[in-house]
């Protein structure tokens, strides 16, 4: 495939604003086609036998004192290296450079292409997600996210949810107060941006230092209101849940905050009921977390919100963890002062028969016995194929 670029002018009208960096993010597929660089008149093939001296070239551009020629080269590193692990490895010296762009005073149309560059370089390399902080990419990355423009602000976001994946870079990140930065986006940033921070705060939570740090930005009401606002399949919803369920185990207050948000609970269980199957394992995690630190005080209501349905069927077509889980809040749910042990011989489906009599209207109740019917057949079908594959081994 031949694509053709030639160096923009600085009165140019082509930007890259209007990129879709939700694919930058993306590398579904497993290789670069051939691409064509066209720079002063010359074109060079980046797969042809000459690809160390067409990267040679582009590299020599980014260095260059020129800005059109490094706003050319940034575009032509973000466009190689968008679905080319071999480009981003080639292309890691650019780095440096590229963020040195960051912090030039340049038009905008510099620092996006620049972002872009230095995001694409970034997905799915280790070496680079920590060269790129390494290099200081930080301190601009923080203006960008402060920034009045929208897509400034959305592809510091994008870029923060790539470096963030990096454990080398959770501790630096978390240091250099970038977290109370992404929870304002969360609460007043566009819905791309808000999507890509709260990813951000949930890969920056599995360190303790950082969790400690998000938990004193107070972010659950922001987050929760972007949950309510999420499709509960999309990836937003699962993330959401997934800090949720760090800050539940944090400590009371956080606990107290999701019952007390109106419609938080019911969030919760939506995504449990509707959610990917990871976003259902944070969910019922989130669930369950709650019920094992006081179950007096949020049994009520969490079985309010019709959580029955949704745990019966992840007992049966959940992860591991989620079917564990939701067995073990079904038995925090009934209506027992003490519940017994699961390894007593109670069953799920008595355990669920019996908080089925305690719930209120019809509709719950009915679909409850539903549930409970077909995972009794589901269990019942499992247990015949598992002697049926006996016999023929037996046999």
């Amino acid at each position: 495939m031949d694509l053709a670029s030639t160096v923009p002018s600085s009165s140019s009208s082509s930007s890259v604003s209007s990129i879709d960096t939700s694919h930058d993010c993306d590398s579904p597929r497993g290789g670069d086609a051939d691409h064509e660089l066209l720079h002063a008149g010359v074109s060079v093939s980046v797969s042809s036998s000459s690809s160390s001296a067409s990267i040679q070239r582009i590299l020599g551009l980014i260095r260059s004192e020129d800005p059109d020629s490094r706003l050319f080269a940034a575009r032509e590193i973000r466009r190689l290296t968008k679905t080319s692990h071999r480009c981003r490895r080639h292309f890691s010296q650019a780095v440096e450079p590229l963020v040195s762009m960051l912090r030039l005073d340049s038009p905008e149309s510099h620092h996006e292409a620049a972002l872009l560059a230095l995001l694409n370089l970034a997905v799915k390399y280790e070496k680079n997600k920590v060269s790129i902080v390494e290099a200081g990419a930080l301190e601009p990355i923080m203006n960008f996210l402060q920034s009045n423009s929208p897509t400034l602000q959305e592809y510091a976001s994008a870029s923060l949810l790539t470096l963030s994946a990096s454990p080398n870079n959770k501790p630096i990140i978390g240091a250099n107060g970038v977290i109370p930065l992404l929870v304002k986006v969360i609460k007043h940033g566009s819905p791309q941006a808000k999507a890509d921070a709260v990813m951000a705060l949930s890969n920056l939570s599995t360190l303790s230092t950082n969790l400690t740090m998000i938990l004193a930005t107070k972010p659950l009401s922001p987050v929760l209101d972007l949950l309510k606002s999420s499709k509960k399949s999309s990836k937003t919803s699962e993330k959401c849940c997934s800090l949720i369920e760090s800050l539940m185990v944090s400590g009371e207050e956080a606990r107290k905050g999701l019952v007390s948000d109106e419609g938080g609970v019911l969030a919760v269980v939506e995504v449990l009921e509707n959610g990917s199957l990871q976003a259902k394992e944070h969910a019922v995690g989130v669930l369950l977390t709650m019920c094992q630190s006081d179950r007096s005080k949020y049994r009520e209501p969490i079985l309010r919100e019709g959580v029955i349905p949704g745990l019966l069927e992840l007992t049966v077509q959940g992860t591991s963890k989620s079917r564990t889980k939701a067995q073990r809040l079904l038995c925090l749910l009934r209506d027992a002062e003490s519940p017994r042990s699961e390894v007593q011989p109670d069953t799920i489906e008595n355990i669920v028969s019996s908080l089925i009599s305690h719930i209120d209207g019809d509709d719950q109740s009915g679909k409850a016995k539903k549930m409970l019917a077909e995972m009794v057949q589901v269990s019942m079908e499992k247990s015949l194929r598992h002697l049926q594959e006996r016999a023929s081994t037996l046999a």
